[in-house]
């Protein structure tokens, strides 16, 4: 009993001594995408602030290939110590199902640190499509074929046409292009009829009055667009897509290393300027806890497993 009690009171003064020393030199973040993009803006205005609340730099690092895996894979093998960490994205949601062999599983392989931002999608057509509001879309769509542009094949432009088609019976051809900037500009030019994407690509051509915004894809509404209702409200209930971007590190990773990252995330979420920034993106805050970011990203993987499946997608 004594030596138990002795090696209890080891561990729980070791616990304390790397909760106290956390961290004692910089934390990598990394982006697995190219530089640029949304995940990685995002990165880059958080880690400033991060860095300050953690009293150590916070370093982006972008890990780009084979759509989000590769960087993926490097997190899930790094030491569980902390100084690692992931900028999870739909993709690798998406990817736990879409992809066969991986070599790394998003449940099993990380734990979960702190959400940080869903992103809006945004239910749009061509000007010249003769559908006004979500109700009138899918009345069309029973009637003649129309096409949806996506982002790829698995991209999560595609994913959330695939979900709209499954909820409302309707059929749509698609049309995968390679990336948001092509699919839209063939949606204004009018080769494509539908598109379901990230509101902060085409907010500009919606404006415009180059695309014409039906719905957005989150529950709530994007207060850049105040007039255009979620999907779910419009004649789909139940409905909801939208990327997302959080944090993971290794399995295994110390908890009190996972709190004090989650402490400073949220505390720099919640800085005003950092909630602007966050707006102009399009995206909505989701910090939370671990827990909640856990529970979340189960939801998310069970939610495009079923997509993926029903749909036959195949990867490219």
């Amino acid at each position: 009993m004594r030596t138990f009690i002795a090696l209890a009171a080891l561990v729980l003064s070791a616990g304390n001594a790397f909760s106290q020393s956390f961290p004692s030199k910089p934390v990598r973040v990394v982006v697995p995408f190219a530089p640029g993009g949304g995940a990685d803006v995002v990165a880059r205005v958080l880690s400033p602030k991060m860095a300050e609340f953690l009293g150590q730099p916070v370093v982006v690092e972008n890990r780009a290939g084979a759509g989000g895996n590769i960087g993926a894979e490097a997190v899930a093998r790094a030491p569980a110590d902390g100084y690692t960490v992931l900028v999870a994205t739909a993709a690798q949601a998406i990817n736990h199902t879409l992809t066969k062999n991986l070599s790394w599983d998003l449940i099993k392989d990380f734990t979960p640190v702190a959400g940080l931002v869903q992103n809006q999608t945004l239910l749009a057509v061509h000007p010249s499509v003769p559908a006004s509001n979500v109700r009138e879309l899918i009345a069309l769509a029973k009637r003649q074929r129309l096409t949806y542009a996506s982002f790829g094949n698995g991209s999560t432009a595609h994913m959330g046409a695939e979900l709209f088609k499954m909820m409302t019976g309707v059929d749509m051809v698609h049309v995968p292009y390679k990336g948001a900037a092509p699919a839209v500009n063939d949606l204004i030019g009018g080769q494509v009829n539908v598109i379901f994407c990230d509101i902060a690509a085409i907010l500009t051509q919606v404006k415009s009055g180059k695309a014409k915004a039906l719905a957005v894809g989150s529950t709530s509404r994007f207060s850049g667009l105040p007039e255009v209702p979620p999907v779910a409200e419009a004649g789909v209930p139940g409905y909801e897509m939208g990327g997302f971007l959080a944090l993971v590190a290794p399995a295994g990773t110390p908890r009190a290393a996972v709190d004090a990252i989650n402490a400073a995330t949220r505390k720099t979420m919640d800085l005003p300027e950092i909630k602007q920034r966050l707006e102009s993106l399009a995206g909505i805050p989701i910090a939370g806890t671990p827990e909640e970011l856990g529970a979340f990203l189960k939801a998310e993987v069970d939610k495009y497993a079923r997509i993926i499946r029903t749909a036959n997608i195949r990867a490219d």
